[in-house]
C-alpha cells in the first residue's frame, strides 16, 4: 500500500535565497507538485514497503524559499511530512527514519526495521536547507563506478540521492548519442567516431579530451541503449524536483576534423597519462572558429530535442590539459566563447565547471580571475572540488564573484581504503559559507568512485543543513544504532576508534596513498610513511567488531562492516610485512626476505576467502554487469577488457596502472 499524498498548490514565491544570483534563483523543478508528490511516496514505498502507508507526503512549493521539510505526528498515528519538494519530502522522511526509527539506506543495503507503533513527533519538526544546491557526482564517478549500470541500479542510486537531498546530479549517461547524431550530420563517418568515443570503461576521459579511442570501439547497441537509459533517468531525477545537470561541448573534437573541416583552426593537445599519441594527443577547436559556435549550439539544441533541458551544463575544456596559452587575455577568449556557444543552444544556459584544474599551478589568480569572470556573473557554478583537503577558494577570493559549491571528493579511482577527512568535512561547509563576500551555493559530494566509507557520506549529507560542526563522538553513536537496529558499547568504541584515525586524516594524505596489496610493489615502499594513523587503533576497532560480531550477526549492513575493518586491517599487516622484506633484501638477508615473503602470501589468501565471503567484494558482479550490455560474443569479450583493463592496467601497456584498482575476490587472487 503506497503513503497517502495531499497535494497543495500554493503559489510559488519567486523570491528564493538571498543570494545576489538572480538567474540562479530563477532555477526550478519543473514537475508538477503531484508529480513530485507522488515520486517522493513511491520511493518511501520502495524503502519500506507496506509500512510506506503510515506516511502521508504532502507538497507544498510555497512554503520556504529553500528546500525545506516539517514533520508532525496525526492523531492516527501516521506522521505527516510537508516539504517543498520532492527531494525535501524524501529528505524528510530519512531524517525521520534514522533518527527515530534507528533505520538507514547505504550502497551496502539498509536497515528497515521500523518500530511497529512510529515515534511520536510531540511538537513539529522544521528544518530547512542552508545553500540552494547539494551537488553529486564526479564526471568520473560515470566511468569508475556505474559504467555498467542497468535501469534497477539507477533507480537505486537516485533514490540514494533524493534521500541524502541531492537536487542538482550530474546526469552524463547518453551522451555519445547526441555526439554521434551532430557529427554525422556534419560529414564525419561512424569510423571517424570510433576513432574518437573511448571505451565503455573509459568514456570519461574521452570525454574531457584526455584520450580518444582507447577501449573501443564503442559498440552502436550500446550508444543506443545508454540512449534509451538516460530518458529513463532524467525522468525519475526531474520527477523528484531534481534538476539534472546535462553536457555542452567544450571544444573537443575528432581527429577527423582535419578532414571534414580541413580551413578549421585546431589544436593538438599534449599527450596525457603516459599515453602514447595513437590514444591521446586529442584535437581542440579554436574557441574563436566560428566552428565552435556552431557545434556548442547544435549539441544542445540536438540534446534539448531529446532529453529536454534544466538549463545546467558541465564542461570541462582543461581539465587535466594544459592550455596553449598562460595569456589572460587567451584564458578569457576561451572562457566567453564556451559559455557563448551554450547560450546560443540556450539563452538561459549556466555553465557548471569542475575546479579541480586549479589545483594545477598553471592556474594563478590572473589565469583564473580571467576565466571565471569572462562569464556573466551567475552564470557560472564552480565546484571547489576537493574542499576538505584543498579547497581554493579562498585563494581565489571566493572565485571573483561567480558562485561555487562545496565538495567533498574524498575517493580516488574508486579504492577502497578506509579514509576520511571527518574534522575537515565537519566544519569546512560552514567556513566556506562565513568566508569574507563568500559566494558558496551550495554542498557536493564529488568522489570519482563510491561503494566504500560509507559513513563519510551519511556524515557529509547531514551538512546540508548543519549550521555547526557537530559532536563526532555522538554522531558516530547514533550512526552505528542507525546502521544496526541495535546499540552495542564494542562497536561504539570501534566506531569511535576509527573515527579518531582511520577517518581523520588531517595531513594531507588522500585515500589512495596507502600503496595498497592491489598495486604493483617497489623495493622503495615503506608502510610507516603511508599511514596517517596509529595501526593499532585499527586493529583494536577491529577487535571490537568481532566482540559485537554475536550481537549484530542479524544484520546484513555489519556483515559488510566487519569484513571492510577486517580487509583494511588484514591489508595493514601485509604491507607491514612486505616492508619488513624490502628491509630485508636491501641488507641481503635471504632468509628473512622468504619469511616475510611467506608470511604474506599466505595473509593475501586468507584475504582473499574474507572476499570472497561477502557479495560486495567480487569481481564477478564487476564483470557480469560489463557483459549483460553485450549482444554478442565479441562485444562480450570487449565489456570483459574494457572492466578488466580499467582495475588493472588502466592502459594498454599499463599508463595509470593500479589506479583503480580493487580488492575483490578474483583480484587479489584468481
Amino acid at each position: 500500500m503506497k503513503p497517502l499524498i495531499l497535494i497543495t498548490t500554493l503559489t510559488l514565491l519567486s523570491a528564493a535565497v538571498s543570494y545576489d544570483f538572480p538567474h540562479l534563483q530563477t532555477l526550478r523543478s519543473s514537475a508538477s507538485s503531484s508529480t513530485q508528490g507522488k515520486a517522493a511516496a513511491d520511493l518511501i514505498e520502495r524503502l519500506i514497503g507496506d509500512r510506506s502507508s503510515d506516511f502521508v507526503v504532502e507538497i507544498d512549493k510555497g512554503i520556504g524559499p529553500q528546500d525545506m521539510f516539517e514533520l508532525s505526528s496525526l492523531e492516527n498515528g501516521k506522521v505527516k511530512i510537508v516539504a517543498s519538494g520532492g527531494v525535501a519530502a524524501a529528505m524528510g522522511f530519512y531524517h525521520y527514519f534514522k533518527y527515530f526509527c534507528n533505520g538507514q539506506r547505504t550502497w551496502a543495503g539498509k536497515q528497515a526495521e521500523l518500530p511497529s507503533i512510529l515515534p511520536t513527533l510531540k511538537t513539529p519538526i522544521k528544518i530547512s536547507s542552508l545553500d540552494m544546491f547539494r551537488y553529486y557526482q564526479n564526471v568520473c564517478t560515470l566511468s569508475y563506478t556505474s559504467a555498467f549500470w542497468d535501469w534497477d541500479r539507477w533507480e537505486q542510486e537516485i533514490d540514494w540521492m533524493a534521500l541524502h537531498g541531492i537536487n542538482l546530479p550530474l546526469a552524463f549517461v547518453g551522451q555519445e548519442a547526441i555526439f554521434q547524431r551532430m557529427y554525422l550530420s556534419m560529414g564525419f563517418s561512424q569510423e571517424d567516431l570510433e576513432e574518437h568515443f573511448g571505451g565503455p570503461a573509459f568514456l570519461a576521459w574521452a570525454r574531457m579530451g584526455n584520450i580518444r579511442g582507447w577501449g573501443g570501439p564503442l559498440p552502436q547497441m550500446w550508444i543506443t541503449q545508454k540512449l534509451l537509459l538516460q530518458h529513463k533517468i532524467l525522468k525519475r531525477m526531474r520527477d523528484l524536483g531534481m534538476m539534472p545537470v546535462l553536457p555542452a561541448f567544450a571544444g573537443h573534437v575528432p581527429a577527423a576534423i582535419t578532414r571534414v573541416f580541413p580551413k578549421a583552426n585546431v589544436t593538438r593537445l599534449g599527450n596525457w597519462g603516459h599515453f602514447n599519441s595513437t590514444y591521446s594527443g586529442t584535437y581542440l577547436l579554436d574557441f574563436e572558429d566560428p566552428l565552435f559556435q556552431t557545434f556548442g549550439k547544435k549539441f544542445i539544441e540536438m540534446q534539448t530535442a531529446e532529453y529536454g533541458t534544466n538549463h545546467i551544463y558541465n564542461a570541462d575544456t582543461f581539465n587535466e590539459m594544459r592550455p596553449a596559452s598562460s595569456d589572460p587575455a587567451y584564458i578569457a577568449q576561451a572562457g566567453k566563447y564556451v559559455f557563448t556557444a551554450m547560450t546560443a543552444g540556450d539563452p538561459q544556459a549556466i555553465w557548471l565547471m569542475q575546479g579541480w584544474m586549479f589545483l594545477s599551478p598553471f592556474w594563478q589568480p590572473p589565469q583564473v580571475k580571467a576565466l571565471v569572470t569572462a562569464v556573466p556573473k551567475g552564470r557560472m557554478i564552480i565546484l571547489d572540488l576537493a574542499s576538505e583537503i584543498e579547497p581554493v577558494y579562498q585563494k581565489f577570493d571566493s572565485y571573483y564573484g561567480q558562485p561555487f559549491i562545496w565538495c567533498m571528493l574524498h575517493n580516488f579511482g574508486g579504492t577502497m581504503e578506509l579514509y576520511g577527512a571527518i574534522d575537515s568535512i565537519n566544519q569546512g561547509p560552514s567556513k566556506g559559507r562565513n568566508f569574507p563576500d563568500s559566494t558558496m551555493v551550495g554542498i557536493g559530494m564529488t568522489p570519482e568512485g563510491i561503494h566504500q566509507n560509507e559513513v563519510i557520506y551519511e556524515f557529509m549529507a547531514e551538512n546540508a543543513w548543519r549550521a555547526k560542526p557537530r559532536d563526532l563522538n555522538q554522531w558516530f553513536a547514533s550512526f552505528a544504532q542507525q546502521r544496526y537496529g541495535h546499540k552495542n558499547d564494542d562497536v561504539n568504541q570501534a566506531w569511535k576508534l576509527l573515527m579518531s584515525s582511520v577517518y581523520n586524516s588531517s595531513d594531507g594524505h588522500r585515500d589512495h596513498d596507502l600503496a595498497m596489496i592491489t598495486k604493483r610493489p617497489s623495493v622503495k615502499y615503506d608502510v610507516s610513511s603511508d599511514l596517517w594513523y596509529n595501526p593499532e587503533d585499527l586493529f583494536k576497532a577491529w577487535d571490537g567488531f568481532i566482540n559485537a560480531s554475536g550481537a549484530l550477526q542479524a544484520s546484513s549492513l555489519f556483515h559488510y562492516d566487519i569484513a571492510d575493518v577486517s580487509r583494511n586491517s588484514l591489508q595493514v599487516i601485509a604491507m607491514n610485512f612486505f616492508t619488513d622484506m624490502i628491509k630485508a633484501y636491501r641488507a641481503k638477508d635471504i632468509a628473512t626476505v622468504k619469511k616475510n615473503g611467506a608470511s604474506m602470501s599466505e595473509l593475501l589468501t586468507d584475504l582473499n576467502h574474507l572476499l570472497c565471503s561477502n557479495e560486495r567484494y567480487l569481481l564477478g558482479l564487476w564483470i557480469a554487469d560489463a557483459r549483460a550490455w553485450a549482444v554478442d560474443s565479441s562485444e562480450k569479450t570487449l565489456m570483459e577488457y574494457n572492466a578488466r583493463n580499467q582495475i588493472t592496467l588502466w592502459g594498454p601497456d599499463g599508463e595509470i596502472h593500479d589506479y583503480a584498482s580493487k580488492q575483490w575476490c578474483g583480484v587479489v587472487a584468481e
